[in-house]
């Protein structure tokens, strides 16, 4: 077992991005700096460190019910550049709850980076949930910047759930995930995500339906303030018998600049895709109604952008 102590700032990283504190039971791998610092598995996950590059493997035991796995990553330092591999190897007829995020606090001049890939093989008919939080703070110069990636490997008549956001203060990202759904699959993938300032994001989804009856739901809601440039682009493949529905919604302000461009590709008769998509600002009549309340146009901006990124 690791166990290194964290200190305040570390532990205030951990809950905004994880709800993980040093309480919390369950498996879990703290990664701070570059290192592994705190570490525990259990009767039924096994965490172990890579040999061959940086990362772990998270060995789910078939049949595993109602745990949950926290794998957080933080950097509190300038200058500190990664990039992490973890595997996540989800047994048959399970059914787990995985907590990860990111979260850099950077007060110097130097950028800070954290590039991972998260790789899923998920057994049949298991069911997985997976949340994902990424924050940035620091009152430096240097950037705070995150390139997550995810791939995604379902058999047949497996679920799962992937909700990742954006909660403030990330300079750059790139995302890209990509799944592969076997027969009677089913993926929800939702992206939430606020820019602001000169920040840039890039989010690419490419999921393939190839087992009949597979399905994907596709969600992004976002936000671009100030100058920040965001682009969506998610692509589904239908090679089935399947379903699928890509949904993107986002709400510009200020000089902001928002592309999002849906794809659906049919290779097969009985696939049936739908995508939809809307770019637009806050409706007047939305603050009137709020401002009417007694709340200032700024209070009742705040209000309605929490509730279009809940």
């Amino acid at each position: 077992m690791i166990n290194n102590e964290l200190n305040k700032l570390d532990s205030g990283l951990l809950d905004i991005i994880a709800d993980f504190d040093q309480t919390s039971v369950g498996a879990y791998n703290v990664r701070k700096n570059g290192q592994s610092v705190q570490r525990s598995s259990t009767e039924n996950v096994t965490i172990t460190s890579k040999t061959d590059k940086a990362g772990i493997d998270i060995f789910i035991k078939p049949g595993t019910k109602n745990e949950t796995i926290y794998i957080p990553v933080i950097i509190t330092e300038s200058g500190v550049e990664e990039m992490v591999y973890n595997d996540f190897f989800i047994g048959e007829d399970s059914d787990v709850l995985i907590v990860a995020g990111c979260g850099i606090h950077n007060c110097g001049d130097q950028k800070s980076e954290h590039n991972g890939v998260h790789t899923f093989h998920i057994g049949k008919n298991a069911r997985i949930k997976y949340v994902e939080k990424h924050y940035g703070d620091g009152d430096g110069n240097g950037e705070r910047i995150m390139n997550p990636q995810t791939k995604i490997f379902m058999d047949e008549n497996s679920h799962c759930e992937m909700e990742t956001v954006q909660i403030k203060g990330v300079d750059s990202t790139v995302r890209e995930n990509t799944a592969a759904l076997k027969a009677g699959a089913t993926l929800i993938l939702t992206e939430r995500m606020m820019t602001h300032g000169d920040q840039t994001a890039n989010s690419d989804v490419l999921i393939s339906l190839d087992g009949e009856g597979a399905s994907a739901r596709v969600i992004s809601r976002t936000v671009a303030k100030d100058n920040s440039v965001q682009v969506f682009y998610p692509k589904v493949i239908g090679n089935s018998a399947c379903k699928a529905h890509v949904q993107c919604d986002s709400i510009i302000m200020d000089n902001a600049k928002v592309r999002s461009i849906p794809e659906i590709s049919a290779n097969h008769p009985d696939a049936q895709l739908v995508h939809e998509a809307a770019i637009g600002k806050i409706a007047g009549e939305q603050l009137i109604k709020l401002m009417t309340l007694g709340l200032n146009e700024e209070q009742a901006e705040e209000v309605i952008l929490q509730d279009f990124l809940r």
